[in-house]
């Protein structure tokens, strides 16, 4: 028996109207049906007006243009000082933390000099003990020098003698030198500041094991700065020491001017980069660890064209511009690049010898 509920025939040509209705739109956008021929986007012209009398206007051409970039790096002070102790110590106190501005001769930190002081006393013991090895040695040698001239001992116990004691009189040596540099190292129980800055990073706390030769805080001159940044090799052979450049610094909102002083020749085989450093001028706020921007072209320079950006007109995510032909305003669609200062690069919908409308006042 033969299924005549309407219901069901509302069921599907519903959803049938809709994905015809769908394709329909589809075909419209991409100019396949009731559009006629397809306009090339940027370059519409509508709504012709007169020009006003106060207009105006420029005739635009093809411009040189820099594709500047922006390489990201941290300011330092070229003056960098690992503060570290000569002797092994625990620490027992660190007067400064990061930040901190110190004078030179401040103490920045303190050993515990305990084991140093009997590293000291057995250098002492170590010292008697050569000497009055050497003094038995001396006196052996005088003894079989009587021996030997009184042709009682040979040749060979004689040399024997006097390589022994020269031997001795070496310890001695050897052992006073040894607890001389004790006795300065024991001096040297406190850190201090070897000239004017500011501590960059502290790197132990009271309790830690003082070690030669590994730091304890780390001290930086702030008055002598430059931006240390890391730029691929293709780019880093464009620069040349000496040369004048651009650093932007964000937390300052400023852009200054630098000047390259070192150029590391060699290159990281991770990242395919070398080290440039600038020397940065005094400027207020300026300090170790900011972030900085070094400005630099690293491609061929190449033509625009190049428009102000007051002559760019938005209509929501559509950009125009007022084009000037036979004394009469046209709108036109226009696709814009990158911003270079108050230009703008046309990257579709103008041509060469062009006019456009400049003034804010042109008419809609």
């Amino acid at each position: 028996m033969t299924d005549h509920n309407p219901a069901m025939k509302n069921k599907w040509l519903i959803p049938a109207a809709a994905i015809l209705g769908l394709f329909l739109v589809i075909l419209y956008a991409l100019g396949l049906i009731g559009a006629g021929d397809k306009v090339e986007p940027g370059t519409q012209e509508i709504a012709a007006k007169p020009v006003p009398a106060n207009a105006q206007t420029l005739v635009v051409g093809q411009s040189k243009t820099d594709d500047v970039q922006f390489w990201p790096g941290t300011v330092r002070s070229r003056i960098v000082a690992n503060i570290s102790p000569k002797y092994t110590a625990r620490i027992t106190s660190i007067e400064v933390n990061a930040g901190d501005s110190v004078k030179k001769g401040q103490v920045l930190a303190r050993l515990d000099e305990r084991e140093a002081t009997a590293s000291l006393n057995e250098a002492k013991a170590r010292l008697a003990a050569a000497r009055a090895q050497a003094a038995q040695a001396v006196a052996d040698e005088k003894r079989t020098r009587f021996l030997y001239e009184k042709q009682a001992a040979t040749r060979e116990t004689y040399d024997a003698a006097i390589a022994r004691s020269r031997a001795a009189q070496a310890n001695v040596r050897q052992a006073a030198s040894a607890l001389e540099q004790l006795r300065v190292s024991l001096g040297e129980n406190t850190l201090h500041a070897p000239f004017n800055g500011i501590i960059s990073k502290r790197l132990k706390d009271p309790g830690d094991m003082g070690l030669i030769g590994e730091p304890v805080v780390i001290l930086q001159k702030p008055e002598d700065l430059r931006l240390e940044v890391a730029i691929p090799n293709f780019c880093a052979s464009r620069i040349r020491t000496g040369m004048e450049v651009d650093v932007r610094i964000d937390a300052l909102d400023n852009i200054l001017k630098a000047k390259i002083d070192e150029i590391t020749p060699q290159i990281d085989i991770e990242t395919r980069t070398q080290l440039v450093k600038a020397a940065l001028p005094k400027a207020e706020g300026l300090q170790p660890g900011l972030l900085a921007w070094l400005l630099m072209n690293c491609t061929e320079e190449h033509h625009a064209i190049l428009i102000p950006v007051s002559a760019v007109r938005h209509y929501g995510q559509l950009e125009a511009v007022a084009i000037v032909k036979d004394n009469h305003i046209y709108t036109r669609h226009i696709r814009t690049g990158k911003q270079y200062g108050d230009q703008i690069e046309v990257l579709s919908g103008l041509r060469d010898g062009e006019t456009i409308l400049i003034n804010s006042g042109s008419p809609e």
